[in-house]
């Protein structure tokens, strides 16, 4: 036992002078990873990149949860291979087919190869449950092999999640000159534009999207709108009249506000949702391993579930642009000047334009598993294992796995920044930080007088006339110091325009 089992030494007799190597190695990659993070996080910091630095801070997290979860596979490591069960038990629900037994021994010399790969294994836990008549509930090279696909996983989603939103973000970055054109334009053509009045279905808005009324035309929609997110999903009056929709609910004293900073701000708000993995996700991989059974084939069909869900999210993201321009082609005949489309939560599914974010974060978590588990088998067991199931099941999980990739970065994304800025309510990225720092301090600050009156009998009319000019907004963003994800518009109160102008620039 001193020298540990069989092919194995123990640390009483390994040289010093590997120990010390093997040390410095692992201590030297975890200082750099360490060090790299922090001065990411130094530089987003320094840039003003707030959301992308609470998405790193997330990354760290995900990265303490695998700290721990290697640290409880090690620890109770000896522990859990003492777990004995009923050899009849581990004879269902297998992902493989059991090798046939021969007298010639074939299977057990396959478990002796794989024991010897242990990271550390003693004989007496390999008698330990065959003196009891019982087999190990599981074995340490499989606790290992699951140790490293958890961490693959929690590193494909993460970098899945950030191509998305590089690329996404790169595509919407070029509709920034629409924004420098319409800004460009705007002094000059708002005189004209309010004097012309125009068929409304020769509008160009219009013009793509009205398909007549009725039934046929509901269904008709429906199909436009699955087509056309693969190609063209946002032109140029698409952009434009959703600008001009969002400012003139939520800024219509600013018809200057930069809509396209405010939607990048935004999308950089919501990617810190995107790259953590929720408990819920978590549960989702622990009943996909439980489903991963000979003969179900249940990675193939499961390759498609976010492909579907993709669809479905980028369908209903085009139909709500083909509903803001019927609601507006049934209701005028003749405009004068601009097209104007009302924002509205009744668009979205359950009148929640959220939700569309976390398909979208579900998705992106699918298919990062789907294609984290191929890579996985295929490194750890070889492109021949019985895991990997035929080639014909292989080609099409990888093809879709590129697709859904592709199609979220290029398209679904760009569709969700500037779609669900249509809700009834705008986020807080509309503040910059030293703007909510001033509002929060002006809430506290009316508040604290407004007592301070109220208990020496005066009748605060002057601060309730000062304090209906930030409105209803102004108590959600001030209350304790904190800002809401997403602020209700005021009405009549100045408060949403006022917040705008201070970001329009």
């Amino acid at each position: 036992m001193a020298g540990g089992g069989e092919g194995e030494t123990t640390l009483e007799f390994t040289p010093t002078w590997i120990i010390a190597g093997v040390c410095t190695v692992i201590v030297g990659i975890s200082l750099i990873v360490e060090r790299l993070i922090h001065f990411t996080g130094q530089y987003l910091k320094k840039k003003n990149q707030k959301p992308l630095f609470e998405a790193l801070q997330k990354v760290k997290e995900e990265l303490m949860l695998l700290g721990f979860i290697s640290l409880l596979l090690t620890v109770f490591q000896s522990a859990i291979v003492k777990i004995c069960v009923k050899e009849s038990l581990t004879h269902h629900l297998l992902p493989c087919k059991l090798p046939a037994k021969s007298s010639s021994g074939e299977e057990s010399s396959s478990s002796a190869s794989g024991h010897r790969r242990l990271l550390a294994e003693g004989s007496e836990e390999l008698q330990y449950c065959p003196s009891k008549h019982k087999v190990q509930l599981v074995s340490v090279e499989a606790l290992h092999h699951l140790h490293i696909f958890i961490f693959v996983l929690a590193v494909v989603h993460v970098t899945f999640c950030v191509l998305a939103v590089i690329f996404g973000g790169a595509k919407i970055r070029q509709w920034k000159h629409w924004e420098v054109s319409i800004l460009e334009n705007e002094d000059g053509t708002e005189h004209v534009s309010k004097q012309k009045v125009t068929h409304v279905q020769q509008h160009e808005f219009i013009k793509g999207r009205f398909l007549g009324f009725g039934k046929i035309s509901a269904l008709t929609g429906w199909v436009h709108a699955f087509f056309k997110q693969f190609y063209g999903s946002i032109t140029k009056s698409d952009y434009r009249t959703m600008r001009k929709g969002f400012i003139m609910t939520h800024s219509r004293g600013n018809p200057k506000f930069n809509f396209h900073k405010y939607m990048i701000r935004a999308l950089e708000d919501d990617f810190k949702e995107v790259v953590g993995i929720s408990w819920y996700l978590w549960a989702f991989v622990v009943i996909f391993l439980l489903l991963n059974i000979n003969g179900w084939h249940t990675y193939f069909w499961m390759a498609f579930i976010p492909f579907i869900l993709l669809l479905a999210v980028g369908t209903k993201l085009e139909h709500v642009i083909t509903e803001l321009a019927h609601e507006v082609a049934e209701k005028n005949i003749a405009i004068e000047g601009e097209l104007i489309v009302k924002p509205s939560d009744d668009y979205f599914w359950f009148h929640r334009p959220r939700i569309i974010l976390y398909l979208i974060h579900f998705v992106q978590f699918q298919n990062s598993f789907e294609m984290a588990f191929f890579f996985w088998i295929w490194v750890q067991y070889g492109f021949d294992s019985c895991i990997m199931e035929n080639i014909r099941f292989i080609i099409p999980r990888v093809v879709v796995g590129v697709i859904i990739q592709v199609l979220c970065s290029y398209s679904t994304l760009p569709l969700y920044a500037i779609v669900t800025q249509m809700g009834s309510c705008f986020k807080k990225a509309i503040f910059d930080d030293h703007m909510h720092a001033h509002i929060v301090g002006w809430a506290e600050k009316a508040k604290r007088k407004k007592q301070m009156k109220a208990v020496a009998g005066g009748s605060g009319e002057r601060d309730s006339t000062n304090g209906s000019k930030m409105g209803i907004l102004l108590q959600k963003v001030g209350r304790k110091g904190s800002a809401p994800d997403e602020i209700q518009p005021t009405t009549g109160a100045q408060g949403s325009n006022r917040s705008a102008d201070a970001e329009g620039v």
